[in-house]
């Protein structure tokens, strides 16, 4: 399986950006898919999440600004960032995480720059 992440790239603190995430190849049962990000010195940190009954999972630090969202086909995974903020300034890479006979495997996308400039 491979995930194809864009939308990254550079806005005024205030602004909004829309992340995509699209999944391609082979790959058993989705049980998640989202967004994580990690800033310079940083660990890699959840964003938001989203299971495949729908249910979506929010950092705390962005909830109530950034909505999770798919496509009908659930293959491509949206990130919609609004009233962004510098300190969400990271790269933020896709992740989905799915399984087979009771093995879980995460995968992750090649990351996408987001910058937020106050």
């Amino acid at each position: 399986v491979q995930l194809q992440a864009s939308g990254g790239g550079l806005v005024q603190a205030g602004g909004s950006l829309r992340l995509s995430c699209t999944a391609s190849g082979m790959y058993y049962s989705i049980v998640t898919m989202g967004w994580y990000r990690q800033a310079p010195e940083n660990q890699r940190e959840l964003v938001a999440t989203i299971d495949r009954g729908g249910i979506a999972v929010y950092a705390d630090s962005v909830k109530g600004r950034f909505t999770i969202s798919r496509d009908s086909a659930k293959t491509t995974v949206y990130l919609q960032m609004n009233s962004l903020k510098p300190e969400d300034t990271a790269v933020y890479y896709c992740n989905m995480k799915h399984t087979r006979s009771g093995t879980l495997y995460s995968v992750w996308g090649q990351g996408t720059q987001v910058t937020v400039s106050s």
